[in-house]
């Protein structure tokens, strides 16, 4: 296997990055900042960032173009060239203080998103699992909350067969991108942590590349909407 490397590609102070998807026509991240209101994309050619500011929760690929995402309990087309957000479903139309929490394309081409989430215990030290994603071999990626660090694991038998630690505790979701999809993309949040963390950890809120993991990731799925 070759040798792993970590390195923050973009120090964005995210207060909570989450839902990093890779664009691979335009060589992107995407991802949002959940108390921020906003979505950006980091060009991963030119590092620039743009950002469209939108309480959003989770973003994704829109097969006919442009993004969907999740804002309040509003399921939304996002263009980016323009800014603008059209409403394309909303659910809990009676309860004012909910809102979606994540949100992931499936197989299928449908979006799905949950108001809550089922918190699954792994080991003692891996804390809160959080955002996830599949590798080309089927098995599953998973970034653990306040444990600096992402899993790979048997989804068939629960195994660990990859730990990877970061220079920041509070990693919240990952993907694969660029070429070939052999690059994976880790977020993470700087909330709630204190004067003394972050000056320990200054990197708190980056985003993250990690190369040399000896897999490759799959394309993400877009909504088919």
């Amino acid at each position: 296997m070759s040798s792993v490397k970590i390195e923050c590609v973009l120090p964005e102070n995210c207060r909570c990055g989450e839902s990093p998807v890779w664009e691979e026509a335009s060589n992107s991240l995407l991802f949002v900042d959940i108390p921020a209101k906003k979505v950006c994309r980091w060009d991963s050619l030119s590092k620039g960032v743009q950002q469209v500011t939108v309480a959003v929760s989770s973003v994704a690929l829109r097969q006919s173009g442009g993004y969907v995402a999740t804002i309040g309990t509003k399921f939304c087309a996002l263009n980016w060239e323009d800014q603008s957000v059209a409403v394309l479903a909303t659910v809990d139309k009676d309860k004012k203080n909910n809102r979606f929490n994540d949100g992931k394309v499936d197989p299928a081409g449908r979006y799905f998103a949950a108001n809550r989430r089922s918190v699954y215990k792994l080991e003692k030290e891996e804390q809160i699992p959080d955002g996830m994603c599949i590798d080309a071999e089927g098995k599953l990626w998973v970034a653990c909350y306040n444990g600096g660090r992402v899993i790979r694991l048997d989804p068939e038998t629960g195994k660990r067969l990859q730990t990877v630690k970061l220079p920041v505790d509070k990693t919240t979701s990952c993907c694969f991108g660029g070429k070939d999809y052999s690059e994976m993309y880790v977020t993470c949040a700087r909330d709630g942590m204190d004067v003394e963390k972050l000056l320990q950890q200054p990197q708190a809120g980056g985003i993250f590349k990690i190369t040399g993991l000896g897999v490759k990731g799959i394309p993400p799925y877009p909504y088919a909407g």
